[in-house]
């Protein structure tokens, strides 16, 4: 992830005339950053999407994963593009930008957030925790296949980790995923799968 050479601090709105279709950039404090996917993170994102849409077929959840989506926390310098976001239908009427654009401006519309770790798995661990928190989601994945991650997160030993945050009473609780591990998703608690399904699907 790069931060893109700009005259000026950009507001959500600039961002949005500007970036809003291109699925690349996201908006952090005013900077505008390249993702820079790779193939790898890709086939990972995709993975977990397909699985997930598996669910919410299944089960017939009012769920539905979007190809494209802005999470606009408090304040108007940040608008976060994750790689995977599922959405609540029932809950788009309250949504006022989702009739004009894909952006979502409460945390209840959202069922769970997905970030695939690419270079700057900072923003992922600690920004991204703290502000999709703030904003009430209350599932949070970060799929970290290549093992990017600091060791206050991974652990000295780094390994590739899908880690899992749950909202409880407004702040997140985290349980990490490895190898053989049975993933626990509190949003589609019938899931059958291991951690290591979702971290070598971009091998």
């Amino acid at each position: 992830m790069t931060t893109l050479l700009q005259q000026r601090p950009f507001t959500f709105d600039q961002f949005l005339a500007q970036y809003g279709d291109d699925d690349r950039y996201e908006l952090i404090d005013g900077e505008i950053f390249d993702l820079e996917p790779t193939g790898p993170h890709e086939e990972v994102a995709a993975f977990i999407s397909r699985k997930l849409n598996v669910q919410i077929d299944t089960l017939e959840l009012p769920y539905f994963i979007p190809q494209r989506c802005l999470i606009k926390p408090l304040g108007n310098l940040t608008g976060f593009r994750p790689d995977l976001a599922v959405l609540d239908r029932s809950q788009l009427k309250n949504e006022p930008l989702w009739g004009q654009e894909p952006v979502m401006t409460l945390g209840q519309s959202i069922k769970l957030v997905v970030e695939v770790v690419n270079t700057n798995w900072q923003n992922d661990y600690a920004r991204k925790v703290e502000d999709y928190a703030a904003f009430g989601i209350g599932e949070y994945w970060i799929a970290d296949y290549a093992a990017l991650g600091g060791v206050q997160f991974l652990g000295r030993t780094k390994q590739p980790t899908l880690s899992i945050y749950q909202l409880v009473d407004g702040i997140y609780e985290v349980r990490r995923f490895r190898g053989d591990d049975p993933v626990v998703s509190p949003t589609f608690p019938n899931l059958q799968l291991a951690a290591n399904q979702v971290l070598r699907a971009g091998q």
